[in-house]
Formats: structure tokens, sequence, C-alpha cells
């Protein structure tokens, strides 16, 4: 046992480290990680220790920094870029949807592309315009692209390295304003001994409803279901942390139980992931809901500016309100 307490940020610095330990061809790539060590400091440490050449300070240009590491990666690179904040990666998204998701497609299986995008996505830190983004659905929807999210550091930590391990391209989002809350990590399990990559899993048992959540609304739904609890409702919450593929059996089976399902996210309701979920599981369990799939998400609006954030994003009153309307069915 080798338990540490991180925070998500450290937890992903760890893990990063780590797989560059292991591996010589996993090299970073992203505007001001090297001596910097990134904006919010996640790669903090690693150019002074591995070096110019394994930690690059890229020029300010999304294209060029995914154009780049595609070539890297057909020549048996492992890079893993940053996007320095989620509004950024728009540049970058011809890149990405034209080049990056359809190489194991177009040359028939015959060339994979083993490359990590790093997107610290979602708002809750008093950011300008185009820093506070939730790009989830853009990605999830386009064929060809691995997209998962991790909630809390140990998961960050071991699904960066996963991800890093992982043959196919891997969208990576962070919850940014989780990077300073910590938790316990394990460092001296290994990959094969924790949840698999792409697999949700039950973060809180309950039976009387489902919360779903990913990424930094995790944390939220745990706090709500803390609430209910109070009034005397026991929610399951469930960390859906694969967006695509999404592992929805762990949904399934907690809806057959509980009759009632809650999918919280930050990102627009309006074709969100929400809408995917809501369609699936009224799909499989269809006579087990005894209420219609209900999501709390962001408003169909830019994100507006940061005095006005917290009455945009879900909170725990939105989350406990839509746990009330499900039981007013």
């Amino acid at each position: 046992m080798a338990v540490e307490t991180l925070t998500l940020g450290k937890a992903l610095n760890t893990g990063l480290r780590r797989a560059m330990e292991r591996d010589d061809k996993v090299i970073l790539m992203g505007e001001d990680i090297g001596k910097l060590g990134g904006v919010f400091r996640i790669t903090d440490g690693l150019q002074k220790d591995f070096g110019e050449e394994r930690v690059i300070d890229t020029p300010l240009a999304e294209s060029g920094i995914i154009g780049t590491a595609i070539g890297l990666a057909l020549r048996g690179y492992r890079p893993v870029c940053e996007i320095q904040f989620d509004g950024f990666v728009y540049p970058a998204y011809d890149q990405i949807v034209s080049q990056v998701a359809k190489f194991r497609y177009r040359s028939r299986g015959h060339v994979n592309l083993p490359m990590v995008i790093r997107i610290p996505f979602g708002g809750g830190i008093g950011a300008v315009e185009h820093h506070s983004e939730s790009p989830e659905a853009y990605f999830a929807h386009t064929a060809g692209l691995k997209v998962v999210a991790c909630s809390n550091p140990e998961d960050a930590y071991f699904m960066i390295q996963q991800a890093i391990a992982s043959e196919d391209p891997v969208i990576f989002l962070e919850p940014k304003r989780r990077y300073w809350e910590k938790g316990a990590v394990d460092t001296a399990l290994g990959l094969d001994a924790v949840t698999p990559l792409h697999s949700s899993r039950v973060v809180r048992a309950g039976t009387d409803a489902t919360v779903l959540a990913y990424g930094p609304m995790v944390k939220t739904a745990l706090d709500a279901a803390t609430a209910a609890q109070e009034d005397g409702r026991s929610l399951e919450v469930i960390d859906l942390r694969s967006l695509s593929p999404m592992d929805l059996a762990p949904v399934f089976d907690s809806v057959r139980r509980t009759g009632r399902l809650v999918v919280v996210h930050e990102a627009p309701g309006n074709l969100g992931m929400g809408s995917e979920i809501a369609a699936r599981v009224t799909e499989e369990c269809f006579y087990s809901l005894e209420a219609p799939v209900l999501r709390v998400a962001g408003y169909n609006t830019p994100y507006p500016a940061s005095r006005l954030e917290e009455e945009y994003l879900p909170d725990l009153d939105r989350v406990l309100d839509a746990v009330d309307r499900s039981f007013g069915w």
C-alpha cells in the first residue's frame, strides 16, 4: 500500500510522470507547459526532469499542436497534448475530427493514433470568455474518438495513464474547478487492478432514485445525495466516467431498481449527453421507469460572465428539485 493524499491536479501530474517513466515514447506538448508548468501547474516540474525534447512548449497554435502530434503518433510516439482552456480547442477541431478520428477507419485498421488530448473543461473558476466551455458532446458525437472525464484524484491518476496506454485517440476531460480538491490515491496499484478506463461506477449506493453525472458534477450529485438523505430519500449516484463509449449497464441496473433517473451535466441540455442517455435508458428500462428521465444542465446560452456563472451552473438545489419532480409523477 502506498496511499497518498493528492489534489486532482497533483494526481494528474503524478500520473503523467509515471507514464513518462514507463515509456520514453510518451511526450507532452502544449502552450506554457514546460518552464511554467501549465496555467494550472499540471505539468509542473516535468520539463526539468524529462527535458525539453519530451515536454515541449509549443507556439500558441492549437491546430499546429494537434497536427504535429498526429505526425509523431504515426511515427511511434505517444503524444499527450494539452489544450490550455476548453474554449481554445476549436481551432484544432478540424484536425481532431477530420484526421485524428478517422485514421484507423481510413487505413482499414492498419494505422493507430495513440494520442491523448487533455482539455480542462467546465466553469466555476470565475474566468473570462472562452475559458469555461463544456465541449464534450462535439467529441462524443464523433466516431473514432474515445472521450473520458475524471472527477476525483484517484481516477485522475489512473485514467490519464490508461488513456496514454490506449492505442486509440482519447479526449481527456479534466474538471478544472476540481483541480484543488483532495483525495486518497493508492499509487502502488497497477493499471490492471483498477476500474477499466471505459467503465462507469456507482459511487454512492441508494434505493429511491438514480443520479448520473460525470466530471465536475459528480461532487454536486454526491452533495445532493447527502442533502436528500436528511429528507429520508436515498439517492444512488453513478459516475459515468467514459462518455464515448458509454458503459450504461450499471445505469440500467440501477434504474430498474430505483425507477427514476436524473442526469446532470454542465453543458447546455439541448442535444447534450443527457439527451442520448435519456433515450437509451428509456429504450432499455421503459417498464421499470416510474417517471420520465429528467435532465439538469446548463442553459442553452453562451457561458455567461463570471458574476453570473453561479446562476448558470447546475447546483445542489437544481438537482434536488429534479428529484422532487421525478417523485411527483
